[in-house]
């Protein structure tokens, strides 16, 4: 891998990761379109570990008051009902589906997972999922003719039920194309909550296992064509973007639709099908020299 594709690469992870559009689709669809090598799952794994770390920052008042209230709540009964430390377990709960969906299914999310036309459905099905999760919102809070305005639920709602739900969720977005935020952000609001509250535990949720994972799959840099150099470069790449994304990210939810990024996610998919029929892009593209 050459530093030029590392640094677009880390740009395309910065860019997607907090948007519900899938970074690991699109990391692996730019290496197809550029007609690179596929950086496969664990290039894409240790790059997630530098938008992780702008969560960290960004969030790190939430998460260091979370911290401290869960530690406390090990050995203080009282402290057992606060929300905060209630939030640290139900983080850990949260996160059990994809850690073990992680470990079975390795060698699928290696291989099989990243064919280009699995990609294109997950796109367009999990589009669609969004924009009908997008719309009972929108329903919900602004209400219409013969409706009401229904108030959403926020964390403070958020139970060991609802914690398992988006886990799964978030376990569907180990299919490149699904999107950890944008299938999270969904169950959220299928299940009631509010676009912002959905948003803030889908990134919460993700730092166990955007970090385990990336921890995880360290072992395999330096095998095949991807060395420690350009990952390291891309991975900080990804952090700076990452950081000015979410940041936009989280004022743009709470005053807009998700239909921009439903329309894209169609429109990305039926473009990666009638490519892939054309004979113009193979399914596997990069995949052997990967």
């Amino acid at each position: 891998m050459s530093w030029f594709e590392s640094f677009v690469l880390g740009l395309v992870q910065g860019l997607t990761e907090f948007l519900p559009i899938s970074s690991s689709a699109h990391l692996r669809l730019t290496a197809a379109f550029a007609g690179w090598h596929d950086p496969g799952a664990a290039f894409t794994a240790i790059t997630q570990i530098g938008t992780e770390t702008a969560v960290l920052i960004y969030f790190r008042k939430d998460i260091a008051r979370i911290l401290s209230a869960w530690f406390r709540s090990l050995t203080v009964r009282a402290m057992r009902s606060d929300h905060d430390a209630q939030m640290g377990w139900l983080v850990i709960v949260g996160s059990i589906p994809i850690g073990v969906l992680g470990l079975t299914l390795k060698d699928q999310i290696e291989g099989p997972f990243r064919d280009l036309r699995l990609i294109a459905t997950t796109l367009i099905v999990m589009g669609i999922v969004l924009g009908v999760a997008d719309r009972l919102a929108a329903r919900d809070e602004t209400g219409g003719k013969h409706r009401v305005v229904k108030e959403r639920k926020t964390l403070k709602d958020l139970g060991v039920k609802d914690g398992l739900i988006y886990g799964f969720c978030q376990a569907m977005a180990l299919i490149p194309g699904v999107s950890r935020s944008g299938a999270t952000i969904s169950g959220g609001l299928l299940m009631g909550y509010t676009r912002e509250s959905a948003a803030r535990y889908s990134f919460l949720l993700a730092i166990p296992a955007v970090l385990a994972s990336g921890a995880y799959e360290l072992k395999d840099v330096g095998e095949g064509h991807v060395s420690w150099g350009p990952t390291i470069f891309a991975t900080l790449v990804a952090f700076f973007v990452g950081y000015a994304v979410i940041a936009w990210f989280m004022k743009f939810i709470t005053t807009k639709s998700f239909m921009p990024f439903v329309i894209y996610r169609i429109l990305l998919g039926i473009l990666i099908f009638a490519l892939v029929w054309s004979g113009a892009l193979s399914p596997h593209a990069g995949e052997s020299a990967g």
